[in-house]
């Protein structure tokens, strides 16, 4: 069963409205599996909205608004022929994956009629779960190869795009790859495919953290180790090398570039000033608050907005639902991200303002042209 919230639901679902979006708010909930989830279609100005599916037990209305909002202006700003949009599912990802799979395909029935709605994998779903969707209502994004898509998070489409920004901040800002320090909070999909690509340019990866603690080591991490050990179920805390902490220890490592790749709101306005870095590679989408990149502007350290540097999985994506090839979305993650963040920069630098007020002033105008261009957009 599906509902369309309103006005009149007891809940203030307005508050971040404004003449771009949401254009669409839809409440679902079937009772025979015990299916809650919010679908959140924010713009259509350019396009039919791509945006993942995010499933947690603590996931809110509110992050599943900003989480669509990021979306609308990420493929504004790769030029993509889509708006943004973004789903949750209220329920733990790691439950049995038989419950998983009815879950997930309850879902994608509720969602069949959406049509101007496509989903993608994101924290909590993968490519097996867009297969089930796939399955139900011939739409989706992140398919596995078997079905004929380009599986993102296999290949690390974001991760990649992630190394191009930075590619893109050494050439205008002068903090050079080849020896970097990098240091990753949240060491999955998109944090160890980050650490892969920068380590192939010769960065070095000093610190990562995930759940349940933070690992160190300052001659550098054994990225492929630690994959393993990710790969075998267990923790990073569980690594027979390196130094281990607390999960937040991560803040405050020494290094040159800080990857945050897991929840929003990671730096917030009570730690931000811990952090001990040059530059912020924003891998998760909104991971930190405005307070915090008010900060850092004010402290120097450049902070490429997560819409820009993290943009690589949703353009695979579009590349996939368009027909494309896998070298064709790594072609177009490498000139999208690069000519983007560039952009970002020297707007930012030209006007003195922190590179997201930049990112997002650039990504406004292609939406309200888009939406200019349409009757019911």
């Amino acid at each position: 069963m599906t509902s369309t919230m309103t006005a009149d639901s007891g809940t203030d679902i307005f508050r971040f409205s404004d003449e771009i979006g949401p254009k669409k708010i839809v409440a679902i909930h079937d009772p025979s599996c015990d299916l809650k989830a919010i679908v959140v279609v924010d713009n259509v100005g350019a396009g039919p909205s791509i945006g993942g599916t995010r499933m947690a037990s603590d996931v809110t209305l509110a992050e599943c608004f900003r989480l669509a909002r990021a979306m609308t202006l990420k493929n504004a700003a790769a030029g993509l022929a889509h708006g943004g949009g973004k789903s949750v599912i209220f329920a733990d990802p790691a439950m049995d994956p038989a419950t998983k799979e009815t879950l997930i395909r309850s879902f994608a029935r509720a969602v069949g009629d959406i049509t101007d709605y496509i989903p993608g994998p994101d924290m909590g779903t993968d490519e097996r779960a867009m297969a089930w969707i796939e399955d139900e209502i011939g739409r989706a994004v992140g398919l596995p190869r078997e079905l004929g898509g380009i599986p993102l998070d296999e290949i690390g489409a974001t991760g990649f795009g992630l190394a191009i920004a930075a590619e893109a901040v050494e050439e205008h800002a002068g903090i050079g790859l080849r020896g970097a320090r990098v240091a990753v909070q949240g060491f999955g999909a998109v944090g160890h495919h980050a650490a892969r690509f920068l380590a192939e340019r010769g960065a070095v990866l000093v610190a990562a953290s995930d759940s349940r603690g933070t690992l160190t080591s300052r001659d550098g991490l054994d990225i492929t180790a630690l994959q393993a050990l990710k790969a075998a179920g267990r923790s990073l805390a569980d690594a027979p090398f390196g130094t281990v902490a607390d999960r937040d220890a991560i803040i405050a490592v020494e290094c040159d570039i800080w990857i945050p790749a897991a929840r929003p709101d990671v730096l917030n306005a009570d730690n931000v000033a811990a952090l001990n870095a040059r530059l912020v590679l924003q891998g998760a989408n909104i991971p930190a608050t405005h307070e915090a990149e008010e900060y850092l502007h004010r402290a120097g350290v450049i902070s490429v907005p997560d819409f820009i540097a993290n943009a690589g999985g949703v353009i695979c994506a579009a590349v996939e639902y368009h027909g494309g090839t896998q070298s064709q979305a790594f072609s177009a993650i490498e000139d999208k991200i690069r000519s983007n963040t560039s952009a970002v920069l020297e707007r930012a630098r030209a006007d003195n303002v922190p590179p997201r007020a930049a990112a997002v002033a650039l990504a406004r105008e292609r939406v309200l042209k888009a939406q200019s261009l349409r009757r019911f957009a």
